[in-house]
């Protein structure tokens, strides 16, 4: 078929119509790879294969290239802008893509990172070949019964597993989180290597803020006696999470994210996780085979002032507590320890002074809180009358600004937990009042109990201060009284002049 034996043979006729014809259309490029499957390594070695890679690769540079030209347009102070909320057309080659093998379409990705294509097309082009080829023929994601286990489709299902996530961008958001918790579940399901599911867990962990509860509700796929869901794999995202601040120097694996050097977490992101951790436990906790171990392990993962608020956790211990019935009272204390019960609410605060299930420390502790946040609110009720407007007016200010700032939904649960909390304050205030009559008239008895006693003594210091015994400024009175008094008197001093 060369030229060899005759001018114009096949071999060259071949090789005009791959370079004229089939390299400059990517679908007769698809097509051509999708026929090759069955011929190699001979296409490989003619080149056909790699030809036709890099033309795919280059189609679809350009024709982002040309798509990004034209969502260009000026602003309104003359300066050239992308604009990101008009559609982009340039990716129409993502369900063309779909139908090659999982070892060629390796091959176009990898040819379509070093070309630059952006990250998420690729991690778009990612998800709709892993749909289709992970639920075609899959009892991954139609699991029935019946169905056989079919040892080549499950083999299939953790190459296709295991590549994709080698190809998935290093930039975070270029896929969705719940893609690759997707792919986690797959990959514990089908027991991929450990390098493959770290990477996932990783990726994972630097984006937790964002994930939901469903998402992190990942079944457990070992013996009966195991918990219902993974919770060791929780356990790991939240490390990752967590150590978020480890130094560059650390992060050498070419699976960890190159491109955004790793940080701590926000306060936000540690408030939004710290809320989805108490969800997560409070789901795990009613699971009998669920060891206290793990249970403070998941508990005790994020720092200590990623709750501002212990409610969620109050929560998710007491049905622990209630679940595990028979757990002695050294592990309830080890357990209601990792709750700071200055930080519950009023209406948790109240539900944990009455709960049975809490260790007797731990309702004096709840007890003991409650009487300090009362003596602070009799404090500031009894504080200078003068300031109280100013006070007034200002928290006024703070929190119209709070509501301003806080979404219509975020405000109206804001003004409903005021409003209880003030119901509450209004109750405690009642109660603290009817102390202070009872007090005000037991005071009042005791008060009149010794000023009649007072009485009793002073009347008598007067009489006796009386001029019964001294002379009569009356002359010539002849009254037998006034007689007698006057003998009485005579006698007095006979007396003490017989006894000086």
């Amino acid at each position: 078929m060369t030229e060899e034996f005759s001018k114009d043979n096949l071999g060259s006729r071949a090789e005009e119509y791959l370079e004229s014809i089939v390299c400059k259309n990517l679908e007769m490029c698809v097509e051509v790879l999708q026929q090759c499957e069955n011929l190699l390594p001979l296409a490989d070695e003619l080149k056909i294969v790699s030809r036709c890679i890099d033309a795919i690769a280059s189609k679809a540079c350009a024709e982002q290239i040309a798509s990004s030209f034209s969502r260009l347009e000026y602003s309104s102070s003359g300066r050239l802008h992308m604009n990101r909320q008009a559609k982009c057309d340039g990716d129409w080659w993502i369900e063309d893509l779909s139908v090659i093998r999982i070892d060629l379409y390796q091959r176009v990705m990898t040819a379509m990172k070093c070309r630059g294509v952006r990250p998420e097309s690729i991690g778009a082009s990612l998800v709709n070949y892993a749909q289709k080829e992970l639920t075609k023929k899959s009892s991954l994601w139609n699991p029935s019964g019946h169905t056989k286990i079919d040892l080549f489709s499950t083999d299939h299902e953790r190459l296709v597993v295991e590549t994709i996530v080698s190809l998935l961008p290093v930039e975070k958001l270029a896929v969705p989180i719940t893609f690759l918790f997707g792919l986690l579940r797959s990959a514990v399901m089908l027991d991929c290597s450990i390098a493959c599911r770290l990477d996932l867990e990783r990726r994972i962990g630097s984006q937790l803020d964002i994930a939901t509860l469903d998402d992190l509700l990942i079944p457990s796929f070992r013996h009966a006696g195991d918990t219902l869901f993974d919770v060791d794999t929780v356990q790991r995202i939240l490390v990752n999470f967590s150590q978020q601040d480890d130094s560059e120097d650390d992060m050498d694996d070419a699976s960890v994210f190159e491109s955004d050097s790793p940080h701590s977490p926000s306060q936000g992101a540690l408030f939004k996780v710290s809320k989805l951790v108490d969800n997560y436990l409070a789901e795990i906790a009613p699971d009998a085979n669920l060891k206290l171990a793990k249970f403070m392990a998941i508990a005790e993962t994020l720092p200590t002032h990623a709750r501002t608020i212990h409610d969620g956790l109050y929560r998710a211990i007491d049905i622990y507590l209630k679940a595990h019935q028979g757990l002695p009272d050294a592990d309830k204390k080890k357990l209601c320890k990792l709750i700071d019960f200055q930080k519950l609410s009023q209406e948790a605060g109240a539900h944990a002074a009455q709960n049975e299930r809490l260790p007797l420390q731990s309702i004096v502790q709840v007890l003991y809180f409650e009487q300090l946040r009362l003596r602070n609110a009799l404090c500031c009720s009894y504080a200078d009358d003068d300031r109280k407007p100013v006070n007034h007016q200002s928290w006024r200010i703070s929190s119209s600004a709070l509501s301003a700032a806080m979404s219509p939904k975020d405000n109206y649960a804001s003004l409903r937990r005021e409003n209880r909390e003030l119901k509450l304050e209004l109750a405690r205030m009642r109660m603290r009042l009817n102390d202070l009559e009872k007090e005000h008239v037991c005071m009042k008895r005791d008060m009149a109990k010794s000023s009649s006693r007072k009485f009793m003594s002073s009347f008598t210091k007067k009489i006796g201060g009386l001029s019964l015994f001294g002379h009569s400024s009356s002359r010539g009175s002849s009254s037998p009284s006034r007689q007698s008094y006057r003998t009485d008197s005579k006698v007095i001093e006979r007396t003490c002049a017989s006894t000086d």
